[in-house]
């Protein structure tokens, strides 16, 4: 049954789409693709406007374009009908790991938004020194959505980890 306490965490996913979208909108108009729009901390943080045909990493990058269209943007859409049918009929979420897969959720949308809607990719502005930690100087850059689906997939997975050593206690 399809309750209003179900339906609430879907607020989230509503929100992190404006604040995903408001927030790429706003690099693709005030910074030139390819550059550092603001740097912050000596370097540690920059807003840059770069764009990913890719997944997390770039994986992907060098794939054939239908391969890819397959891959990062028709498989994401059946995952994330499946997960918000799921969602909707389960009964077995928490209310945590409701607002947590709701903010995947979001997430998802923010970024299969910009594969269908943005023929250079993904608009991802976050970027970070990593200080060659795992050999990498900065972070791969990143966006809101990207952000957003890493933290609550965290969330739901501690989450779901509570849960299971709860039951065997």
């Amino acid at each position: 049954m399809i309750t209003q306490d179900k339906l609430k965490p879907l607020i989230l996913t509503g929100v992190i789409l404006i604040i995903d979208q408001v927030s790429k909108l706003i690099i693709v108009n005030t910074i030139p693709i390819h550059t550092i729009g603001k740097s912050f901390f000596g370097g540690i943080l920059r807003i840059i406007h770069t764009r990913n045909l890719a997944i997390a990493f770039s994986i992907g990058k060098n794939l054939p374009d239908g391969v890819r269209y397959i891959l990062f943007t028709i498989l994401p859409i059946a995952i994330l009908i499946g997960l918000f049918i799921y969602f909707l009929k389960s009964e077995d979420f928490t209310y945590l790991q409701r607002w947590a897969v709701a903010g995947i959720l979001g997430g998802g949308i923010g970024n299969l938004i910009d594969r269908v809607l943005r023929p250079l990719g993904v608009v991802d502005f976050v970027d970070v020194k990593f200080y060659g930690i795992f050999g990498l100087e900065r972070w791969p850059t990143f966006n809101v959505a990207d952000s957003t689906v890493v933290v609550a997939g965290l969330l739901l997975l501690f989450s779901f980890i509570f849960e299971d050593l709860k039951k065997h206690e």
